[in-house]
Order: structure tokens, then sequence, then C-alpha cells
């Protein structure tokens, strides 16, 4: 069904770090909606908050692109609003709590790097949103750090789009499995201070071990309940390590939507209803950088 929908992106607007990142997913899911034949509205540059409530009720369905730590707001009020194409508001609030969601992880057995460990480690701000405040360090964290095992692997990440839990009063069904995008080579750099830089990265990766990457990520999105498209964020070492939990749109989705003969705008409205594909059709391999620069491979 045609309809109006809300891309409510934060970053271009009111995140001058992010907006690059941002205006790049933004063109690609504005591309994909008006293929679909969507209109999309996109709030003004006033009160991000007040734009959704002006324009999420005129709308058939609405998606939130934001930093973690804003997701929950902006998520729960425009899920009173119109139809989420994206993670509830809920989980986006324990995805975004980065100690809470790997205790919670590691209470499910899935493997995460470990807190209290002595020598270089990793810290991150407790809500952050990709490798903005990640550095390595041996010293001690500051007010509102994480300080994480640092752990020598492969920088990857996994892209899947979660199924919506749907039914009625009578019956309850919790939708398809999570689809597969693609498994995603992050190019990560660490400057000569310990600060980690995100770059971007190349899709689809054909890696040896895809198996126990995928089934991880699989295990992590379900644990946390995620639904919408989600990126989990991985370092493969002897196991692989799950170190962030991404339930929004990523800047990974700018080079798997240039290989992949679906339309993304068709996946999250199926998934956010409990339906889609059983998997996703990729032709060609491309590096992307964090603007929205694509180059084929």
């Amino acid at each position: 069904m045609v309809m109006k929908v809300l891309l409510a992106e934060y970053a271009v607007a009111h995140e001058p770090g992010l907006a690059p990142e941002g205006a790049a997913m933004l063109g690609v899911l504005q591309g994909s909606f008006e293929r679909c034949g969507h209109e999309v509205v996109f709030p003004g540059t006033g009160d991000f908050g007040e734009e959704i409530r002006r324009l999420a009720p005129g709308c058939g369905a609405g998606l939130v692109i934001a930093p973690d730590h804003l997701l929950f707001r902006y998520t729960s009020l425009l899920e009173h609003l119109t139809h989420n194409l994206g993670c509830g508001s809920l989980n986006a609030a324990v995805c975004a709590n980065k100690r809470r969601a790997a205790a919670i992880l590691s209470q499910n057995g899935i493997p995460v790097p470990g807190e209290g460990v002595p020598g270089r480690r990793v810290f991150k701000p407790e809500q952050g949103c990709g490798a903005q405040g990640v550095r390595i360090s041996s010293g001690e964290p500051g007010t509102g750090e994480l300080a994480q095992e640092f752990i020598e692997g492969e920088h990857l990440s996994v892209s899947l789009i979660g199924s919506r839990i749907t039914g009625n009063a009578c019956s309850y069904y919790t939708g398809k499995p999570p689809l597969l995008l693609a498994v995603n080579r992050q190019e990560i750099a660490i400057d000569d201070e310990g600060r980690f830089h995100y770059l971007g990265g190349e899709t689809p990766v054909s890696h040896p071990r895809h198996d126990e990457i995928v089934q991880t990520a699989i295990q992590a999105l379900n644990v946390l309940g995620c639904q919408g498209y989600c990126g989990i964020d991985i370092v493969l070492a002897d196991k692989p390590y799950v170190v962030d939990v991404n339930p929004r749109i990523t800047t990974s989705l700018v080079g798997i939507a240039a290989c992949m003969e679906e339309e993304i705008a068709d996946l999250l409205m199926a998934a956010s209803k409990g339906g889609g594909p059983d998997q996703v059709h990729l032709t060609g391999r491309v590096r992307f950088d964090n603007r929205g620069g694509v180059e084929r491979l």
C-alpha cells in the first residue's frame, strides 16, 4: 500500500559530527521509499520532537534514525503517533546502555569483552554512538565510561532485519526469523592518542567463519529483542565477540543497498508486519566510506 512515510533523521540538522553519515543513510532510504511509490517527508530544522509530533500523525509509517542514546525518546514519541518501521523504543533503550546490554548478552552465553581486565582496555561512553568517544587506554575510565577488554581481531558487522511480533487478542505469533542482509568488514583506524575512528567498510564479505559470525549476531538480536534494521558489531578472534548492538539503520546500508536487488523500503515495511522474504540477493562487492561514497570492487 502506497503511503506517506516520515524519515526522522536526527544528525543532519542537529549533530554536525555525524551529519555526513546521517545524510548518506537518509539518501539511500529516501530513494528506496520513493522508488516503491511512497511519499517521503522529513522533519525541519526546528525542535526534533516537535517536528515528529507535527508530521507523524499524517503519515502511514515512520522511522527514526538517531544516535543510540536518543532513540528511545524519539521512537517512543513516534510509536504513539504512527506505525514504527524500526526497533521498539524499550528495546532501543536497553541497547543504548552499553553496560546493561553487554551484561544481558553475557548472561545468555553470548561472548562479549570482559570488564575488570587489567592492561590495555577499550573505553567507550556507556551511552554512545558508533566510534564516537571510543579509545584505548591503560588508565581508569572516566565518568559515564565503560571499560572492556581490548580484543585483537577482525572488525566485522552483521546487518539484520528483525521481524515484528504480531498477532491479535486471540492468537499471537512471532513473525519470521531475522533476515540476514550481509556480513560487512569495518574499517577502523586508531590514532596516536588511541582514539577509534570509523571510516566505512566493505560488503558483502564471504568469510570462512560465516555461520559462526551470523549465528552469534542473530542470537544477540533475539536476546535483546531488536526489530527492524539492526547492526551487530563483532570483533572476531578465537570466537565472535559482540562489541555493540545498534538497533537502527547503520552506515553499512549504503554499501548493502548498492549490491542488493531488493528495496530496503519493502523489507522494512514487511518486517514491521511480521513478514518479508527468507533471503536477499546481493550482486558484486563494494567499499563504502562514512560520507556515502561507494566504490565497486
